[in-house]
């Protein structure tokens, strides 16, 4: 690289992998357009299923229960004093750092987070609009600009007279009119973001500044379905990552190898010369590009404790299996943590949200992707079973989580719903 490459970071609300080349039967050209010439990572994690902790985590390499953000900002969760962002960390070192659009992590994201400009949005078109303009006057470089939308968070606008035969349905879902339509509308939000990215890419070429800036589309977690958002499973924590650029982010490469929204802060450090703090867990994912290294780590690991309710839940997730460990004795999917909506009206009398949810949860991925059949109990993987209940308790007691001594208490300040709305018939061995 002769010169610091730019950064530009586009991640959206509540997309999970519903892009292509992720196999989940969605068409996004231009998100594909970004992946044909650069890195699509197949394998990428977001550090906890809801807004706040996850993106929290994309901005300082840290796990939700060490930047201290466990719960929503627009709840009263802060970060961790002296926990130190990407804006903060480039602006320092001569970076200019942009904000377009929406965020979640700070109600004051230029005197907190480290921005120093907001230009303020909320649909991504619109968006899209402001940051091709700037693109377009000759910005200040090096840059780094976040490019955050509302979709496709809920509530999703009717998508109109979408044929349903020809929308998909993940399998962990069951394949009604209702969830059928669900997801239409979910796509016609989705249809909005993907041109959108193609505004941004055809302002950034017209400008000259194509060939110098790495260009990020990703998200903060899974869609905000039953099952999905808000879960451990894997249509919650499984995120969209494709970067293109300098540094070795070009190609068209497929990158299997299991990596984490973690990362992208030592990334975009490693990319513009900043050293990373000694706090950040996070990797540099330029190893994998350029072929230094095929794997940056043997697992990730995932958790969530407050999101609308508290419902404290940790994992751990291997190439071949899940472990969930659930703190707090709830439904499979717990109601107030699921989002509103047409799939989750016609659940909500299902057994999802009234079967309790055990204590263990251990999935073999590799016969059961969509984690079907809980084998916690199953003397036949035990073996698997002590392995992961192992590594999930060394990695709570290094990096200091305080779920060990058996829950949290709320914070002061902050705004919790009571979960009182499902009672469970007796508690689980």
């Amino acid at each position: 690289m002769s010169a610091r490459p730019n950064i530009l970071f586009i991640i959206t609300h509540d997309t999970g992998r519903h892009v292509g080349g992720y196999g989940l039967g969605v068409q996004t050209p231009q998100i594909d357009r970004l992946a044909a010439a650069g890195v699509r990572f197949q394998q990428c994690f977001c550090s906890a299923p809801q807004c706040s902790p996850s993106r929290c985590s994309a901005i300082t390499g840290l796990a939700p229960h060490n930047h201290g953000e466990i719960g929503l900002t627009h709840r009263g969760f802060r970060l961790r004093p002296g926990v130190a962002t990407t804006p903060q960390l480039l602006a320092a070192a001569g970076y200019q750092t942009r904000l377009f659009g929406v965020q979640h992590e700070s109600p004051d994201p230029v005197g907190e987070t480290g921005y120093q400009h907001w230009t303020k949005g909320h649909q991504i078109e619109a968006v899209a609009a402001d940051v091709a303009d700037w693109l377009g006057s000759g910005p200040q470089q090096p840059f780094f600009a976040s490019v955050g939308s509302f979709e496709t968070h809920r509530v999703f606008p009717s998508s109109g007279d979408t044929p349903l035969d020809e929308v998909y349905v993940p399998p962990y879902l069951p394949d009604t009119p209702e969830t059928r339509r669900d997801f239409a509308d979910f796509n016609g939000e989705l249809a909005k973001v993907d041109r959108a990215v193609g505004t941004i890419l055809d302002a950034l070429e017209a400008a000259g500044l194509d060939e110098n800036t790495l260009v990020v589309y990703t998200t903060d977690h899974g869609v905000a379905f039953p099952g999905a958002k808000g879960t451990l499973f894997d249509p919650g924590i499984g995120i969209a990552c494709v970067m293109r650029g300098p540094g070795g982010f070009r190609g068209g490469q497929e990158i299997a190898a299991l990596v984490s929204n973690i990362d992208y802060l030592p990334t975009f450090c490693d990319l513009a010369g900043v050293p990373v703090p000694a706090e950040v867990q996070g990797r540099s994912l330029r190893p994998l590009v350029t072929g230094e290294a095929t794997a940056l780590r043997d697992e990730v690991f995932v958790e969530m404790t407050y999101h609308a309710a508290y419902d404290p839940l940790r994992g751990v997730r291997t190439r071949t299996h899940k472990y969930i460990r659930s703190y707090e004795y709830r439904p499979y999917w717990f109601g107030p943590n699921v989002d509103d909506g047409r799939s989750k009206q016609y659940l909500a009398n299902g057994w999802q949200f009234a079967t309790p949810r055990p204590r263990e949860l251990l999935f073999d991925l590799t016969v059961d992707p969509w984690e079907q059949a809980n084998l916690a109990r199953d003397p036949a993987h035990a073996a698997a079973l002590t392995e992961l209940r192992a590594k999930l308790d060394r990695y709570l007691d290094e990096t200091g989580d305080m779920i060990v001594k058996g829950s949290y208490d709320q914070p002061p300040g902050t705004v919790v719903t009571p979960a009182t709305n499902w009672q469970p018939p007796e508690a689980p061995e």
